[in-house]
């Protein structure tokens, strides 16, 4: 018992999650400001430059976790969950940095319904995985894991409803675009 209280443990990895969700957070909230002024030159280079901040801060984040788990002996939950939770939410920040730059490198004519439904999806989303991030760290008490259950099938029906629409969206766009070069792009982002 004492040798365990010497060796180093916790790492405050719960508190590095919740401030990487708030990160990817910020990053959808920009994204979606840059899709709906997406017509506005000075906004939309605003907008994609606090997508590439937050990603950037979620990539510190990123850094520090895996810093603390390299130095910490007794983490809060197994190593593995630990460096697959924060990896996946890492690409989730890369995700949304890479649909901005896409936006702005090809220059797309204008924003589709399908791109402001994805990105309302893409928002709420990414939100709730906020939402069961917060939860993490009391999941052991039942109503606290009931809570992360339901916030988990939530995510999961915004994915389905973003599948959907992607799929619908993609459909449209080879039976209407014309322009194969308008495809390419939108078919990217």
């Amino acid at each position: 018992m004492l040798f365990a209280k010497l060796l180093p443990h916790d790492g405050n990895f719960f508190e590095l999650f919740n401030q990487h969700a708030d990160c990817i957070v910020m990053a959808a909230e920009s994204f979606s400001q840059l899709v709906e002024h997406y017509d506005d030159t000075d906004r939309r280079e605003r907008h994609a430059k606090q997508v590439d901040d937050a990603e950037h801060a979620a990539d510190r984040l990123t850094h520090q976790v895996n810093r603390a788990l390299h130095k910490t002996f007794i983490t809060p939950i197994d190593r593995e969950h630990i460096h697959s939770l924060i990896s996946t939410m890492d690409d989730v920040a890369d995700l949304l940095q890479d649909a901005a730059e896409a936006i702005t490198l090809y220059d797309v004519p204008h924003m589709t319904d399908e791109i402001r439904l994805l990105t309302d999806l893409s928002l709420k989303c990414c939100q709730r995985m906020r939402d069961a991030v917060v939860l993490l760290k009391d999941v052991a008490n039942p109503a606290t894991a009931e809570a992360s259950f339901k916030t988990c099938k939530e995510i999961d029906q915004l994915e389905s409803d973003a599948d959907r629409v992607l799929r619908s969206a993609i459909s449209k766009l080879f039976r209407n675009e014309p322009d194969v070069r308008e495809v390419i792009k939108l078919k990217a982002i």
